[in-house]
């Protein structure tokens, strides 16, 4: 039996390097400029842990093969030569120095996302979650977003914001049930929720972020590349949860701007 496990569990072993090393499956093309970062920092944490997965892997099999069970044998228990002191120690090392050395890495591409401030002249777009839908508001021409008034929110009559048209700022903006955004332009997307816990996900774009009801976290990047990508919500609330995405538009500058004139001319 101790032979037969140790094949086995080298044959997985063999296939599951295989199937990472031929990415099969694999992230799919990066659209942002900070994902190039971060997808280097996938494959480190990959190749770090790879490596500890097979030597484990390996040298379980190497004890399974040696010490494992044999047609005959009569003793019930064997006792690893030398005790598994070593090997616990070795293994508490590696995994530590592992994890300190990723988060030294990783670190730049963190605080380039989260701890640099956006330029002053991104594109700037308020995001609102609410079972089970996104909504987005751009600032009009004035650059700045009216106020909000949680007693005036009303799906009803599509006032999703809680927005007073009477107010000088508030007449402007623009509110969509899609994003779009200029390639190759800062972006810095204002993501709030008005009931709970959502998500907003963006892989090709590489940005997670978790939207808390009162709280407006700012997420900015760069998009990279010309397109149309799903946002879905990756934080499970409610029956409706896997119904709750939209789809964020990468477009050039002049399909930007003409875009933008017309979701202005539908308010």
């Amino acid at each position: 039996m101790g032979r037969t496990f140790a094949v086995i569990l080298t044959l997985i072993t063999v296939i599951t390097v295989a199937v990472f090393v031929s990415h099969h499956w694999w992230f799919p093309e990066v659209a942002s400029a900070h994902g190039v970062g971060m997808n280097d920092q996938f494959v480190e944490t990959f190749i770090g842990a790879g490596i500890g997965f097979v030597l484990a892997q390996l040298a379980l099999a190497v004890f399974a093969w040696r010490f494992g069970e044999k047609k005959g044998d009569s003793r019930k228990v064997r006792v690893f030569p030398g005790g598994a002191k070593g090997l616990v120690i070795f293994a508490f090392v590696y995994v530590g120095l592992e994890i300190l050395g990723l988060a030294f890495v990783g670190q730049k591409v963190w605080a380039d996302m989260y701890f640099t401030p956006p330029p002053s002249d991104a594109t700037k777009v308020q995001v609102l979650a609410g079972q089970f839908a996104f909504y987005f508001r751009y600032p009009g021409p004035d650059g700045k977003f009216g106020p909000i008034h949680v007693d005036k929110i009303d799906e009803g009559t599509q006032n999703f914001f809680g927005i007073d048209t009477s107010e000088e700022g508030s007449k402007d903006d623009i509110v969509t049930a899609e994003v779009a955004v200029p390639v190759n332009r800062p972006v810095v997307l204002f993501l709030d929720s008005k009931d709970m816990d959502h998500g907003f996900y963006v892989r090709e774009l590489r940005v997670q972020q978790d939207m808390v009801p009162g709280m407006e976290i700012p997420l900015h990047f760069t998009p990279t590349k010309v397109g149309r990508y799903d946002i879905a919500c990756n934080q499970l609330c409610g029956l409706g949860h896997y119904n709750m995405r939209a789809f964020i538009n990468v477009m050039s500058e002049p399909d930007y701007k003409t875009w933008l004139t017309q979701q202005a001319a539908l308010q």
